[in-house]
């Protein structure tokens, strides 16, 4: 009997160590399938960022080739504000033109990331080798926004220019566009500019509110809170309502 109970032991012994290294297995195999799966959300996050800015970028550039190919130019014209307008017309197309193109070939660099294999994880290759791209070509189009108001202005002068009422004309063009210049810089760049040059400003923020939440639960009477917008150089939005509503998802 005693011999017996023994073997049932050792029988049983065996079956939850079997059964443990299958569950290990399984484990191993999830958390596999879910490194895949963020490395694919990762590629397709960028992708769509990339897609969005080629595509605007590209389509002022449009814009503003078709301004330079299709403007009658009258033969009295300044030659100041001609060559002006010339010069601004192509500083803008070459500002478009670099965004498009850096934003392009990181498209391409980032679909031939191995999600399987990831011999190198997916944010480590954005910073080395595509960030600092993503940022020339966010700023290039972030620069090229202002210079295509500029250049909407200008083809009111040199298409009214023979015009009895020039002056009048070409001067509500020019308020229209010096007014939706001064909101791109005071409200658009301001309030998006910094977060969106900041590639990890969401994980940062997840981490930090949620390391401020575990602080403040532990001890409250602790008065130690970092202000996280001077701490991090984060924008309003980042660890404001991204933090506030990371906050209640975590209670």
């Amino acid at each position: 009997m005693i011999g017996l109970a023994a073997g049932i032991e050792m029988a049983d012994m065996a079956w939850e160590v079997k059964c443990r290294e299958e569950d290990m297995k399984q484990r191993a195999l999830e958390n596999e399938r879910h490194a895949i799966d963020d490395a694919r959300r990762s590629v397709d996050e960028k992708a769509q960022q990339l897609k969005v800015l080629a595509n605007q970028s590209a389509l002022i550039a449009g814009f503003s080739m078709v301004v330079l190919v299709e403007s009658q130019i009258p033969e009295n014209i300044n030659s100041v504000v001609l060559t002006f307008f010339g010069l601004i017309v192509a500083i803008t197309i070459a500002l478009m033109l670099v965004s498009t193109l850096n934003s392009t070939y990181i498209l391409v660099a980032i679909l031939r990331y191995d999600c399987v294999e990831r011999s190198v994880p997916f944010d480590v290759f954005w910073r080395r080798r595509c960030e600092t791209d993503w940022k020339v070509a966010l700023r290039a189009f972030s620069v090229g926004v202002p210079s295509f108001m500029i250049v909407v202005a200008l083809v009111a002068w040199v298409s009214f220019w023979n015009h009895q009422s020039l002056y009048y004309s070409a001067s509500v063009v020019t308020a229209i566009s010096l007014m939706l210049t001064i909101y791109w810089f005071a409200n658009t760049h301001r309030k998006w500019g910094d977060f969106l040059l900041m590639s990890e400003a969401r994980i940062l923020t997840r981490g930090m509110s949620f390391a401020a939440a575990s602080k403040s639960g532990s001890s409250e009477g602790d008065d130690s809170s970092v202000d996280l917008r001077d701490s991090l150089q984060l924008s309003s939005l980042a660890i404001g309502e991204l933090s506030e509503s990371e906050m209640k998802l975590k209670k």
